[in-house]
């Protein structure tokens, strides 16, 4: 029986991570919100589960289980080829620390109140932007560069590698200038991110209609105001 996805329909955000490894494993499931009372049922279902607090969630028969990390550690132990021969728990630590910059990501556009617009907080945005480009990018990739002894994070690639091509995918989405300016200092994830495309799964995921573009609503959002060089 199909796994349940549950997200929002019109943006990748944080369950794109979910779906990549979903798509890489060739684990079936149901991305739930997709149809038009998609974001209706979700938050009925979500009513339902004390557990849940936001999504994305997965549920698995009796399961349902939240927050990324949780989810692809959850998927990694039930279908082995998620962990690519790897500990769980370096995975898990490099999975949360992924979890890291996303918020972080989430907060440049949304410094000070993440349910006002971005337009109401624009300056404060640009600060945040110039401090993030230049002081917490470099930072987080000279980590998960120094993480990639070969190919790939263990003796296969994983969800963590998966996670990574996402999180290179988005920043470059988010910063073109800027990602274009330190892609030389950072060769291993440039490799990551392009052998990870050529996933057989990944590769038809990404060249079908389930792969939901970058778009101003997700949380790679691109402004060409916050990026520069």
């Amino acid at each position: 029986m199909p796994c349940k996805l549950w997200y929002w329909p019109s943006l990748q955000g944080r369950g794109e991570f979910v779906r990549l490894a979903l798509e890489a494993g060739g684990i079936a499931y149901v991305d739930c919100a997709r149809d038009d009372d998609g974001v209706k049922a979700m938050m009925a279902d979500m009513a339902k589960r004390a557990s849940v607090y936001a999504p994305p969630y997965l549920v698995d028969g009796d399961h349902a289980v939240s927050q990324v990390a949780n989810i692809l550690l959850y998927l990694a132990d039930r279908h082995p080829v998620l962990a690519g021969g790897s500990d769980r728990y370096t995975l898990n630590a490099l999975q949360l620390t992924i979890a890291d910059v996303v918020a972080e990501v989430h907060a440049v556009h949304h410094p000070v109140d993440a349910s006002a617009y971005y337009d109401d907080q624009k300056s404060e945005a640009k600060r945040a932007a110039d401090a993030f480009r230049d002081q917490r990018i470099p930072k987080f990739l000279d980590h998960f560069e120094g993480a990639l002894a070969g190919d790939w994070i263990g003796k296969d690639w994983s969800y963590v590698d998966l996670s990574l091509f996402q999180l290179v995918a988005g920043l470059r989405y988010m910063f073109p200038k800027r990602m274009a300016a330190l892609s030389p200092e950072y060769p291993r994830l440039a490799a990551l991110h392009d052998r990870v495309a050529a996933i057989p799964g990944i590769a038809a995921y990404l060249a079908s209609d389930r792969r939901i573009a970058f778009n101003t609503d997700g949380i790679f959002r691109h402004y060409p105001e916050l990026d520069a060089a």
